[in-house]
């Protein structure tokens, strides 16, 4: 396989990472909601917020302990405030979705609730994708630059255990 492919399995490890974190996220923060809706009196925009922030916290978690354990740590406190900033963009996202839907279309049954709700949280994960891995967990370019010389290497090492030697002439 080539060198791409070898950054293609990275990704692909770290979209099902990302996935495996967001969907334990998305399973705190619908019954979170789901709970706070039933629970108290709250409007069900507020209700979704409460459940928002305490899915951010433990997502944050499971993203810097799982599946960005390996990504550069040196600046906590700007990480996390990024992480922050863009968990508040996300929170926007998936919150202005159930908004519009509960007030501006008077979508507001709590399975209409759970589906905008759904679809908002879908929306702003591509967001949070994008942000988190480009901005807040960045990698460490020396960690790069070893993993694509590694690659390097095996691709060098698998195409000379393919290559047929010649046999060697005897030379009188």
């Amino acid at each position: 396989m080539g060198h791409g492919s070898s950054g293609l399995r990275r990704i692909v490890r770290e979209v099902a990472k990302f996935g495996a974190v967001g969907g334990a996220g998305l399973l705190v923060n619908l019954v979170v909601f789901n709970l706070v809706r039933h629970v108290t009196e709250l409007p069900v925009v507020r209700a979704s917020v409460i459940a928002t922030v305490v899915a951010i916290v433990f997502n944050y978690i499971g993203f810097r302990y799982f599946t960005y354990r390996d990504r550069d740590k040196s600046g906590r406190t700007k990480e996390l405030t990024l992480f922050l900033l863009f968990s508040v963009v996300g929170l926007v996202i998936e919150n202005g979705i159930l908004y519009a839907a509960t007030y501006g279309f008077g979508w507001d049954s709590p399975l209409q609730s759970n589906i905008f709700k759904f679809v908002g949280i879908g929306i702003a994960t591509l967001f949070r994708f994008w942000s988190y891995r480009s901005w807040v967990f960045k990698t460490l370019p020396a960690r790069e630059a070893v993993a694509s010389a590694e690659s390097f290497l095996e691709e060098a090492e698998q195409a000379a255990v393919k290559k047929p030697s010649r046999p060697k002439q005897r030379v009188l």
